[in-house]
């Protein structure tokens, strides 16, 4: 660790630590003897004057800031942050994580390169074999987005291939010959395993707006309303166009769901028999308060 960070400092960043303040972020669940570790580097080898460790997701809460009024910004929020590894969902509240909410989804960037990878193999597009790999990578990066619909995404293309089939050009390694190869349905399948990871990984079925909206139903109630109204996507496998829009939409539906739900179980539609088991103003000349000890659920008061 030491000697890394001696790479890091001299080789790469060119600077004298002892002039310098140090930012040094973690993953959500680094442990306290990690950081301590990474302290005594930092103070006893490297003579730094000031050290601050920030979870990742802490910092991406407040990096939303530059696109938020003064009044709106908060470090309370869902931050959900996919690298090419694994995906995490973290919820903060008033810039400290709730650790044992967090939850991590096994669907990244590089789930996502080597479902775009099979697709083309299937399709045997003529892709040089040692290649096939850093094609469907670039692939990934150049030309996928989010589709709203994938029923009506897969009827876009039928009905107009020309406009919406792209073609991408590699040259192979080994003879410097270019090849040619179009690229369709992988546009939007590939990163539409975030809502349907069934499609890459049948060991795992939810999509990643019912993970975060199970991580907030996890959190302290005080803070659900909050973390509902700020997600953060962080990490570059959020950056497909549309990412944040369909998880939005997919979220609300989630929520509203439960809501219809809770409000039947609870009675908060009134259906027009409530009417009929009404206490009247009628009754109530007639037989005086102790209406009230009968339910008329039961039947007419004798």
């Amino acid at each position: 660790m030491e000697r890394f960070m001696e790479q890091v400092v001299f080789k790469y960043l060119r600077a004298e630590p002892e002039d310098h303040y140090f930012l040094m972020t973690e993953p959500p669940l680094n442990t306290p003897e990690n950081r301590e570790y990474l302290a005594e580097i930092m103070f006893e080898s490297f003579n730094v004057p000031g050290l601050y460790i920030a979870v990742q997701a802490v910092l991406a809460l407040a990096a939303s800031w530059t696109s938020r009024q003064v009044g709106e910004r908060t470090l309370t929020g869902i931050v959900i942050d996919s690298g090419d590894g694994v995906t995490h969902v973290i919820p903060v509240a008033e810039g400290y994580v709730i650790g044992s909410c967090i939850k991590h989804i096994p669907i990244a960037g590089r789930d996502i390169t080597y479902f775009i990878q099979q697709l083309l193999r299937e399709r045997e597009v003529g892709i040089p074999p040692e290649q096939s790999l850093e094609t469907a990578k670039a692939i990934k990066e150049k030309y996928c987005y989010i589709c709203p619909d994938i029923v009506k995404e897969f009827a876009k293309y039928d009905v107009d291939p020309r406009k919406w089939i792209k073609q991408y050009t590699g040259i192979n390694a080994i003879n410097q010959k270019k090849f040619v190869i179009d690229v369709g349905y992988e546009r939007f399948l590939g990163p539409e395993i975030f809502f349907h990871p069934e499609f890459a990984n049948p060991d795992f079925m939810e999509s990643i707006s019912d993970v975060v909206d199970e991580v907030i139903q996890n959190c302290p109630i005080d803070v659900r309303r909050p973390l509902y109204k700020n997600v953060v996507l962080s990490g570059g496998s959020t950056m497909f166009r549309d990412f944040g829009r369909r998880l939005q939409r997919d979220l609300k539906r989630v929520v509203d769901a439960r809501l219809r739900l809770s409000e039947e179980l609870s009675g908060g539609r009134i259906k027009p028999e409530f009417f009929q088991v009404c206490h009247t103003k009628k009754d109530y000349e007639e037989y005086g308060p102790s209406i009230c000890r009968h339910n008329p659920v039961f039947g007419v008061m004798s």
